[in-house]
């Protein structure tokens, strides 16, 4: 059996899944402020009476990462840049403890100027002097030739708790965002190794020595050892959690919007073919530009415990959350209130809902009923609107999913998926108010927990070749291999796919789940006087992101009604 267990913004949700379908299932308020507390209630439901014995690991996406980053609750970082010629590092600088440094990489992996061994013992001195323990590395063609950063690791010494490389995160070009991309990684890395040694502590507690693997925001799992080393690639987790809780019930061929509402906000993505779309660059969180691989996903600030108000004498939903409903003992009107005048919800303090949307109402001229249809309806209409938007800017730009480039394609979902707590009193309105064939998913109020259990394990390897140096790379690999004058892209592709095995396998991939997909292949002469001299080849390879092999079983199961001591949604 496996746990998958999700961290939202208002709810911890945790499914115990097997071959029969969901065996137990809980929902159990997330605080925030301590969310190894929810982890823990809701792992502890879910086992009542289970043999740990039959539990083979468990998947979580948690919300931690993405909440440090904007709650700004960051851990300071020492940073040590190297640029060259093109961009003055210093315009990107992530705080007081950033440091620029002469030496320089070029765009094939030569070094043009060496580091000044001095300089960078001189900033060893700062950094220790100011009790920093994160550092983060960055030079500029990095993933041409990590030598620079490599010798910099070796100069700081052992003195650090955690150094994390720009080569290793990713094989993609982009100083700036490779950069923002280092920082976070260090920055968020304290906190994150804190939360999951109490996780595994936890379930060391409860009888339970098994694997724990982590979501990624490209909606694949990872390691928890590998996690912790780059615990950046589990921000926005939780979105990609619902979309792999949607795939399976997606219509073949065709386009499909998720919508997974939440208490606080409603994620938004966009499936073609059963295929997510993937954010080509990269993750924008803040103010940061980040090259961590994510599903594209966009999040409004409408749920149903959004804060309903009359601002000069019109009605204002969100974006802010002041707590639960005030049917749930919460301070302020919220659209779960309206649900409870219009009969839609009944499990809750009645009267205190009734108390909320009568004083709305009073404020609007309405009578209550009257004002719990408007908060309904102006809530649906947000959320249509902001699909409607992000379909708009998905038209605007090429088109990528997580398997290929569609040049050209024009999304046209006509149907709407809609998952998450209150998604069976959203679905009917939503079909009303728009032209979209709507759907809840099967076991809507856990579908994400569900969606990080079936998750498989993903990898992705970028694989540089440059026959006049007779050099093949891939930094984020650590490998470096020489290579004949005659090696061509066929060749480039064998040694990248089986790179990519050996990464995936190390990272908890199952053997019967490598997917191995190829997303890039280019190959450029390079030619000196009239003669070509060698070729420069890139590829890229990834093992797909997709449900695992036995989802299927479970999958046929989901359709039955939830065990009899399921906790209900709220």
């Amino acid at each position: 059996m496996i746990i998958g267990l999700d961290v939202g913004g208002t709810h911890t949700d945790v499914v115990l899944l097997g071959e029969n379908g969901i065996h137990r299932q809980a929902k159990v308020p997330t605080h925030a402020h301590n969310l190894l507390e929810s982890v823990r209630n809701g792992i502890h439901d879910v086992l009542r009476g289970t043999d740990p014995r039959d539990i083979r690991r468990a998947v979580l996406s948690t919300t931690l990462c993405t909440n440090a980053i904007v709650e700004r609750k960051l851990a300071p970082v020492g940073m040590i840049v190297s640029g060259g010629p093109g961009i003055d590092p210093r315009s990107f600088s992530t705080g007081a403890h950033y440091y620029c440094v002469s030496g320089s990489i070029d765009h094939r992996g030569r070094e043009v100027q060496p580091l000044d061994v001095g300089e960078i013992q001189a900033i060893a001195a700062k950094l220790r002097k100011a009790g920093l323990s994160n550092i983060g590395i960055a030079s500029k063609f990095s993933t041409r030739n990590p030598h620079h950063e490599l010798q910099i690791q070796e100069i700081l010494g052992n003195d650090f708790e955690y150094l994390v490389l720009g080569h290793r995160i990713s094989g993609n070009l982009n100083f700036p965002r490779r950069i923002a991309t280092t920082y976070l990684n260090a920055a968020v890395y304290p906190i994150y190794v804190k939360f999951f040694q109490a996780v595994g502590e936890s379930l060391n507690r409860e009888g339970l020595s098994i694997p724990i693997y982590v979501l990624k925001a490209d909606g694949g799992t990872m390691s928890l050892d590998a996690s912790l080393r780059y615990p950046g690639q589990t921000i926005l987790s939780g979105p990609a959690a619902s979309v792999m809780g949607s795939l399976p019930f997606a219509p073949a061929g065709e386009d499909a919007m998720v919508l997974d509402i939440g208490g606080t906000t409603t994620d938004m993505a966009v499936l073609i073919d059963q295929a997510p779309l993937l954010d080509r660059l990269g993750i924008e969180i803040g103010h940061h530009k980040t090259l961590i691989r994510s599903l594209r996903t966009r999040p409004i600030a409408v749920g149903g415990d959004s804060q309903v108000r009359v601002v000069e004498g019109e009605l204002s939903i969100g974006p802010e959350r002041l707590g639960p409903a005030m049917a749930y003992g919460g301070p302020a009107a919220t659209p779960t209130d309206a649900f409870f005048v219009l009969g839609k919800e009944t499990w809750g303090d009645m009267e205190a809902a009734q108390r909320g949307i009568r004083d709305i109402a009073e404020q609007l001229g309405l009578l209550p009923r009257e004002a719990a249809e408007r908060i309904f309806d102006q809530a649906c209409r947000m959320i249509i609107g902001s699909a409607r938007e992000m379909i708009a800017a998905i038209n605007s730009k090429p088109v990528y999913t997580v398997h290929e480039l569609l040049d050209g394609y024009q999304v046209r979902p006509r149907h709407l998926m809609v998952l998450g707590g209150p998604a069976l009193q959203f679905a009917e309105r939503l079909a009303t108010l728009s032209d979209f064939q709507v759907k809840v998913v099967p076991r809507w109020q856990v579908a994400n927990a569900i969606g990080a259990a079936m998750a498989r394990t993903t990898s992705e390897v970028t694989l540089f070749a440059d026959t006049e140096r007779k050099m093949a790379v891939a930094p984020e690999e650590d490998f470096r291999q020489t290579i004949s004058s005659h090696f061509n892209k066929q060749d480039a592709v064998e040694l990248a796919m089986g790179l990519l095995r050996e990464k995936a396998l190390r990272e908890g991939a199952d053997l019967h789940d490598l997917e191995l997909d190829v997303l890039e292949e280019v190959q450029f002469n390079m030619v000196r006087g009239f003669s070509t001299a060698g070729r420069n080849i890139r590829v890229k390879v990834q093992i797909k992101p997709g449900l695992i092999g036995e989802h299927r079983a479970i999958l046929d199961k989901l359709t039955t009604p939830p065990p009899a001591d399921t906790a209900p949604a709220s």
